[in-house]
């Protein structure tokens, strides 16, 4: 689907829900990557609220639909923001990611990082996958899934 469908297709979800948006911007990026819809609603709260669940519900409707109506099961990821709400959480849980990257580091140890859904784990394994010194893997199941830092140790020392 083009992004001016799926722009459609979230203002017609929100005035099911009888909050009709008040505007819809698309945010463009690179090739390949998120495509970001930053949306205005006369009451966020509705889908910020409780950790921002609503917001979750909603990417996750806009996904399915998009995926039904295009046939494609390999649709890009769509992102859908309210208030700036996933911004600051992917910012918050790449903080998170860092600080515990640092952890592992200096106690040159394996660090748990508390369980988070699935697209905030695919945040802190991308944001780390660079680090020569550290590999991520995922445990767990449900709602106790978490990452695991592991240190491998400095890939620049030989003994």
């Amino acid at each position: 689907m083009i992004q001016a469908e799926i722009q459609n297709l979230i203002r017609e979800v929100l005035e099911k829900v009888t909050l009709p948006a008040q505007n819809i911007s698309i945010e463009e990026g690179k090739p390949g990557e998120s495509a970001w819809f930053s949306v205005e609603v006369s009451e966020p709260h509705y889908f910020l609220a409780r950790g921002g669940e609503g917001l979750s519900a909603l990417n996750h409707l806009i996904r399915k639909i998009t995926e039904s109506r295009s046939g494609d099961t390999e649709v890009g990821e769509i992102l859908v923001d309210i208030g700036g709400f996933q911004k600051k959480r992917i910012e918050s849980v790449r903080a998170i990611a860092h600080m515990m990257a640092e952890r592992a580091r200096y106690f040159k140890s394996n660090i748990e990082i508390d369980p988070m859904p699935a697209f905030e784990r695919r945040i802190v394994h991308e944001f780390l996958s660079g680090e020569k010194d550290l590999k991520t893997e995922s445990e767990g199941t449900g709602a106790t899934r978490r990452v695991i830092i592991k240190y491998l140790g400095d890939p620049g020392m030989t003994i």
